[in-house]
């Protein structure tokens, strides 16, 4: 892109958890925002392209931290089954689907993991111009020490270790590793960072104490881990709607599928005990939340996407939601939904719209009150200073 293009909005959310802006101009030179300042003092250059947003909120790109776009989010076991049978065309164009899925709600970045065979990489090797979306991933996800090697595991941007099973699997069906398995790869890892799925006072402590550099999910972890987490730096994702699903799965008495513009439930039988569990487990869940953010404990969000019930894209506002439930004003909510996971994941692109930084940002109608939910659908996504190629607002359907 060359020469410059100026946006005016009538609100703007930068990503550092600043107030929001209103009437704002942004000049962006050859990608890059060159100025931002009060519509009202918009330079006049002849020639020089205007769009008019006045009418909208601009926001950061999203960054999803906790994603496996190897995976079908169904709750029907038998197309989950049927994904893990398909061949390698059908999984790498499923792939190419989900990233699709992520681009269209704004999710322009994402931490991807769970992809033993290494389709993300095929996909990446196979885009000449590169993916609609930035994508890290860690490969395999590691279970136990036969998934990941005592020496500096091969492959992957990070390292991510399965410490704990998801909060909604009751019983892994795979052996765990041991405490001085995890400290031992940790230590070996070499300067990648490392995220740890751990759940419990002790299993979480036991992840801080071996030096990892976030905490996925975190239920239960209590106070103290919290504390220790804001004093060494260590990122958290809390994986909020992991426990709203199993309660909306518990109260349904069936499991379900989380398209939220249009519920569907399956059909299922209800499991004695299982809503009140759920109903406690999202309860502490805000609780420890709100408690993070009390302590300066940094968050990110990550929503599980690829897990059952769990969309890719469509699921990040859900989690926000979550975010401004425990408490987090929308700018902050803003700030964990983009700038946070940017920063930890290196997506250099991405992250707080200030001078100086690439101008990729996303456009919602409307207020800032309406936010997250009017990121669901979005009135433009620009990419480097332009709207976006691969974005339709009104998408085109073929048969």
């Amino acid at each position: 892109m060359g020469g410059t293009r100026f946006i005016v909005a009538g609100n703007f959310i930068d990503g550092s958890s600043a107030e929001v802006r209103r009437n704002v101009f942004l000049e962006v030179t050859d990608t890059i925002i060159s100025a931002i300042g009060p519509a009202a003092d918009l330079p006049r250059h002849d020639g020089a392209a205007i769009d008019d947003f006045s009418h909208c909120t601009i926001v950061p790109a999203l960054v999803d931290c906790s994603v496996s776009l190897t995976q079908s989010p169904s709750v029907d076991q038998r197309v989950r089954l049927a994904v893990a049978e398909a061949g390698l065309a059908e999984k790498v164009a499923m792939v190419e689907r989900h990233i699709r899925y992520c681009h269209a709600h704004g999710v322009l970045g994402v931490a991807a993991s769970d992809d033993p065979a290494g389709l993300v990489a095929r996909h990446q090797e196979g885009m000449a111009q590169g993916s609609i979306i930035d994508i890290r991933s860690s490969g395999p996800l590691c279970r136990n020490s036969q998934d990941c090697p005592d020496s500096n595991p091969a492959g992957g941007d990070f390292l991510k270790l399965g410490y704990s099973a998801n909060i909604e699997d009751e019983e892994a069906p795979y052996l765990r590793l041991t405490p001085e398995e995890l400290d031992r790869i940790l230590r070996r890892r070499g300067p990648k960072k490392a995220v740890v799925v751990a759940n419990g006072r002790q299993q979480v402590a036991e992840a801080l104490g071996a030096g990892c550099d976030a905490i996925e999910q975190g239920y239960g972890m209590g106070e103290d881990n919290l504390r220790k987490m804001a004093e060494k730096g260590v990122l958290w994702i809390p994986s909020v709607l992991r426990a709203r699903n199993g309660l909306d799965g518990a109260s349904s008495g069936g499991e379900v599928c989380c398209r939220f513009s249009t519920r569907y439930v399956a059909p299922g039988k209800p499991v004695p005990g299982a809503e009140a569990f759920w109903k406690e487990m999202l309860a502490a869940q805000l609780t420890q939340l709100r408690l993070a953010r009390k302590l300066g404990v940094t968050t990110a969000v990550g929503t599980g996407a690829g897990s059952a019930g769990i969309l890719h894209g469509e699921s990040m506002v859900e989690e926000m939601k979550m975010f401004i439930k425990a408490g987090y004003s929308r700018a902050e909510t803003i700030r964990c939904a983009a700038a946070n996971g940017a920063g930890f994941f290196g997506l250099e692109k991405l992250g707080m719209l200030t001078v100086g930084r690439k101008a990729t940002f996303l456009i919602a109608r409307g207020t800032v009150q309406q936010l997250p939910r009017k990121l669901s659908y979005l009135e433009g996504i620009y990419v480097d200073g332009a709207p976006s190629s691969a974005y339709r607002k009104n998408p085109v359907r073929t048969g």
